[in-house]
C-alpha cells in the first residue's frame, strides 16, 4: 500500500525532531529514579540530621584529670544525602572546662558549623504543606533541577560533669547542660517542574531558607575504660531544641508567589525533635587526642531509621584535649 503524502511528511518531521529532543535531553542531563518522600519531606530531614551531627559532636566530656584547666578542640566532617540533594561540610567546636572540685567540672563551649546544600537533577514528588490555595495539581512528580543554599549552625553553651566515684554506678560520669543555636538556612532553594499530571510543564522555585534560634538542653553519661595509653568510651546524650516549629517555605510559578509556615497552615511542627545520639570514643591518652567511631557508626545506621528518606548519613569528630 502506498503512504499518503501527509504521512511521509510527518514521518520525516519527526525524524527531524529526534535529534533536537535527544540533544535537550542531553544537555538536562540524566534524572534520577524518583524519591519515595516528597521534597518539603526532604527538605526538612536534611538540616534536622546535620544538627543531630552537632549534638553527637559537643565537646562535654572532659578527660578525668587533676589539672585545673582544660581545653578541648574539635573538627568534623558532616554529610547526608537523600537522592541526588546533599547536606555536606565541615564543623568545629572548642571548649574550656574548670575543675571545681574533685570529680566536678564545668564547661563552656562554643561551635560553628560551615554546611553546603548541593544537587542537580533530584526527581520526587512536589507538594507543599507550608501555602494554602497553590495553583498546581499536587502532589505531582516534579524534578528539581539544582539545589543551592547554605546551613551555617553556630552557638554556645555550659555544661557540668560529675564522675561517680562510689555505688553501682562508681566509674561512669554524666554530663548536663544547655546551648543557645542559631540555624540559618540561607538561599536553600531549587528550580523546579512538574513532569507529570495536569500540571506538566509548570515551572518554578522551591526554597525553604529560614534563620531560627533554638534552646537546647541536654544531658548524657557515658562510661571510660582505661587499656594502658588508650581509653575507650562509650556515650549517649539526648538533646531537646525547643521550641519545635514548623517547615518555613516559598514557592513561586507563573504569576504566583506564595510562602508560609506549616504549623500556620495546619500541619504538625517537626524541627526540633528530640535528639539521642550513641558514641564510642578511643583516645590516646598521652596526646589527648579522640576520635569518635561509634557516632560514626550510629549515625550512619540509625538516623535513616529516625529520619525517613535519609540514603546516605556520615558523621566524623576528631578532638584534641589539652
Amino acid at each position: 500500500m502506498m503512504k499518503s503524502r501527509s504521512t511521509h511528511v510527518a514521518g520525516r518531521r519527526v525524524k527531524q525532531a529526534c535529534p533536537a529532543v535527544l540533544a535537550l535531553l542531553g544537555c538536562c542531563g540524566p534524572v534520577a529514579a524518583a524519591g519515595p518522600h516528597d521534597i518539603e519531606f526532604v527538605s526538612e530531614h536534611l538540616p534536622e540530621v546535620a544538627m543531630d551531627h552537632r549534638y553527637a559532636a559537643l565537646p562535654v566530656w572532659p578527660s578525668e584529670t587533676e589539672a585545673p584547666w582544660q581545653f578541648t578542640a574539635q573538627a568534623g566532617y558532616s554529610a547526608t544525602r537523600t537522592g541526588e540533594l546533599e547536606l555536606s561540610g565541615p564543623t568545629f567546636s572548642m571548649a574550656v572546662h574548670r575543675s571545681l572540685h574533685p570529680g566536678w567540672k564545668l564547661s563552656g563551649f562554643a561551635f560553628f558549623d560551615d554546611l553546603q546544600f548541593s544537587g542537580r537533577n533530584d526527581h520526587r514528588p512536589l507538594d507543599v504543606g507550608f501555602a494554602a490555595n497553590v495553583p498546581l495539581s499536587l502532589p505531582a512528580d516534579a524534578v528539581f533541577k539544582d539545589l543551592q543554599g547554605s546551613a551555617r549552625e553556630y552557638g554556645m553553651g555550659v555544661s557540668l560533669s560529675h564522675a561517680i566515684e562510689d555505688g553501682w554506678l562508681g566509674g561512669w560520669r554524666w554530663t548536663a547542660g544547655a546551648l543557645w543555636q542559631q540555624l540559618d538556612l540561607s538561599n536553600y532553594s531549587s528550580p523546579y517542574m512538574v513532569l507529570a499530571g495536569p500540571s506538566a510543564g509548570a515551572i518554578g522555585t522551591i526554597d525553604y531558607s529560614l534563620n531560627w534560634s533554638f534552646t537546647t538542653p541536654f544531658a548524657g553519661i557515658s562510661r571510660p575504660f582505661a587499656l594502658g595509653r588508650w581509653t575507650l568510651e562509650p556515650r549517649f546524650l539526648v538533646a531537646v531544641p525547643l521550641p519545635r516549629r514548623g517547615v518555613q517555605g516559598r514557592i513561586t510559578g507563573d504569576a504566583f508567589d506564595l510562602s508560609g509556615n506549616s504549623a500556620d497552615n495546619g500541619h504538625s511542627k517537626h524541627y526540633g525533635d528530640p535528639s539521642p545520639v550513641i558514641g564510642m570514643v578511643v583516645r590516646y591518652e598521652p596526646w589527648g587526642l579522640e576520635v569518635d567511631v561509634g557516632a560514626a557508626l550510629s549515625e550512619a545506621l540509625l538516623e535513616p531509621l529516625n529520619h525517613e528518606g535519609i540514603d546516605q548519613n556520615i558523621a566524623l569528630s576528631v578532638a584534641w584535649q589539652f
